[in-house]
């Protein structure tokens, strides 16, 4: 490998770790908004707490997740370094768009809508694992689904079995559950979101030749992932902290301890059989659930509604983006 292409390789991997820090960034709101709209912790402690779970997650989880980015979507023959710019760019920008105007978008919709788009510039619908992408954007609903109605029916079950209890002391408990249920929601957030990045890394180092045989993530690649999103989160997106924390719907402690306990389970599952889920997705679901079990007028459905057109519009946005990005990459990356 030339030089030149070395230092090409080597700033596609800054640029894939910008994204991951940016991942952490936007969905630092997905782990910390109810810690912070229950008053369990202070916004500064709250990142610090999902920040190291977020860090942790690969001691806990294989990397399937991984497998799935770098070679389950796209065909891995025609990845290259355009196409890997393209995708980047192509996610990074959508997350700048959303976050600015404080819309719980998917940072992972946008990246395999990144990877779809760019590789459609290059070489067409036959780039395509149609059974990859059909997994992913089937995740697309039904993350979300299942985090409603678990938080649904876990915060029904909950009102019931605390029917006959005093509201003050049965909240000042799940308060302290909190700890243990968004610790949970953080490790699955690092563990299936870092994954993807690392997928991304992964296929890049094959694709300039810089790894043989079948498919795996060096062991700093993974460290460099779970470093790059824990110190995103410590950064944290605060635009989207209210909308997830508060402009959804009301949250109290027990409605935390429901809609964080759902979201990682859904995501636990996910990582493991592989599928890349949007952490968004799941936890506002999630929220979504722990309203309804209330009343159908709790849901502010105005800002849902908002909030599903981000999620409809994610991949095909960040694919147009990103096809541009490839077309302009693709005379100097090649």
């Amino acid at each position: 490998m030339n030089e030149q292409m070395l230092l090409i390789m080597a700033i596609l991997v800054v640029v894939a770790l910008l994204f991951d820090f940016m991942n952490g960034f936007h969905d630092a709101a997905n782990s910390i908004a109810l810690m912070v709209s229950t008053r369990l912790l202070t916004p500064q402690a709250a990142v610090v707490w999902a920040a190291f779970f977020n860090f942790a997650a690969f001691l806990f989880f294989g990397l399937h997740v991984a497998k799935t980015v770098g070679s389950g979507i796209v065909s891995p023959a025609i990845i290259d370094n355009a196409v890997i710019f393209g995708a980047l760019c192509g996610a990074i920008s959508w997350n700048i768009i959303t976050w600015r105007f404080g819309i719980p978008s998917s940072s992972s919709h946008a990246l395999v809508g990144g990877l779809v788009g760019a590789a459609l510039a290059k070489a067409g619908w036959s780039a395509i694992i149609a059974q990859g992408l059909i997994k992913t954007s089937a995740a697309i609903i039904l993350s979300p689904l299942f985090g409603l109605l678990l938080a649904l029916a876990l915060s029904i079950a909950l009102l019931w079995i605390f029917e006959k209890s005093l509201p003050y002391p049965t909240e000042q408990r799940f308060n302290k559950l909190q700890f243990i249920s968004s610790s949970l929601y953080s490790l699955g957030h690092g563990g299936n979101d870092a994954q993807k990045t690392m997928g991304i890394i992964a296929v890049l180092l094959y694709a300039n030749g810089y790894m043989q045989g079948e498919f795996h993530v060096p062991f700093w690649v993974v460290i460099s992932c779970q470093i790059a999103m824990a110190f995103g989160t410590l950064f944290g997106g605060w635009r989207i902290v209210k909308t997830m924390g508060m402009g959804i719907t009301r949250i109290r402690p027990t409605g935390g301890f429901c809609a964080q306990t759902s979201g990682a389970t859904a995501l636990f599952i996910a990582t493991s059989m592989g599928i890349p889920v949007s952490t968004t997705h799941t936890i506002t679901g999630a929220i979504v659930g722990v309203g309804l079990s209330r009343r159908v007028s709790a849901v502010r459905w105005g800002l849902a509604s908002r909030i599903v057109w981000a999620w409809v519009l994610t991949i095909p946005a960040s694919g147009l983006i990103a096809a541009i990005f490839w077309y302009l990459g693709r005379s100097f990356l090649v």
